[in-house]
């Protein structure tokens, strides 16, 4: 990858291990799920297509508004309420673990959309040994009751959807200009939102921390992350852009023992560990050595 890829993928990295803590937060703060992802959603957009406007990129996106739409329902729409729905069952950490599976996702999902790759040798073994981790994660909630198995669940759902958008945002807008892709997909998923977070919404105001937490979640960790998500994608393809799911977890964790008081007991930390490991290999390990960005 070239140097501007690898600062990229460090603020990727980075930014998306802070949305698990802020969702928390918000949710404790009390918001509903829904609301919580519009609000983001909503922020977010007006912040991009803002930006796009003023430049005049937004002109550079006729002719490519379903693939638009495809995005930002896999991208957006639909995983960033599971997650919001996942965390009122689950721990902000273990949410980001579950997310650590995306990588796997697009391992099996290239094998159908991309024939001459077949899993065997190191990638059988990644994609074995990161299902492990996800029997463990799972096995590990199973006593605790069927509302937290629901919140992995969701969060799962969200992980699959975050795989499909890379490939989604690779095959079909990644020579979209960025800022405008992100802003008008971030737009049409604020539409589909609105009615379920309508529905969702209920009469008690939101705490002042809630507030803050959603502002923080909409204009850094959505608008801009999504706009460098995209930049990654661009750069070294889909596969490796996913790799910042390998940091996302452990970021996630160390927010959520510091500021949350969560306190990961061992076989969740296992099942980190072998999800993490298993992405890895299943994406062939996919940070190659660092190029000159002239190259």
């Amino acid at each position: 990858m070239s140097a501007r890829a690898w600062v990229t993928f460090t603020a990727v990295s980075v930014i998306w291990g802070i949305p698990y803590l802020l969702i928390k937060v918000a949710i404790e703060g009390g918001m509903p799920p829904v609301s919580i992802a519009w609000v983001r959603v909503a922020l977010a957009a007006l912040a991009l297509l803002a930006i796009a406007w003023r430049a005049g990129r937004l002109a550079s996106l006729r002719g490519r508004w379903r693939w638009l739409a495809v995005f930002a329902v896999v991208e957006i729409a639909v995983p960033f309420p599971m997650i919001s729905a996942g965390e009122t069952k689950i721990d902000s950490s273990t949410a980001a673990i579950v997310i650590a599976t995306a990588p796997l996702t697009a391992a099996l999902l290239a094998l159908r959309f991309e024939p001459h790759e077949r899993v065997s040798g190191t990638r059988l073994i990644g994609l074995l040994v990161g299902l492990g981790g996800v029997a463990a994660l799972v096995g590990v909630h199973v006593g605790a009751g069927g509302g937290q198995l629901l919140g992995i669940g969701a969060v799962f759902v969200a992980a699959c959807a975050y795989a499909v958008g890379a490939m989604v945002l690779k095959r079909h807008l990644s020579d979209l200009d960025p800022v405008a892709s992100m802003g008008a997909s971030l737009a049409i998923a604020t539409v589909v939102l609105a009615g379920p977070a309508a529905a969702g919404a209920h009469g008690r105001l939101p705490s002042g921390g809630a507030v803050a937490a959603v502002v923080v979640l909409g204009l850094l960790c959505t608008a801009a992350a999504m706009v460098l998500m995209a930049m990654l994608v661009r750069e070294a393809g889909p596969g490796r852009a996913l790799v910042v799911t390998y940091v996302n977890p452990v970021i996630a964790v160390v927010l959520g023992v510091v500021f949350l008081g969560e306190r990961p007991g061992a076989a969740v930390v296992v099942g980190l560990l072998l999800i993490l490991a298993g992405s890895w290999l299943s994406t062939e390990g996919r940070l190659p050595p660092l190029r000159r960005a002239t190259e």
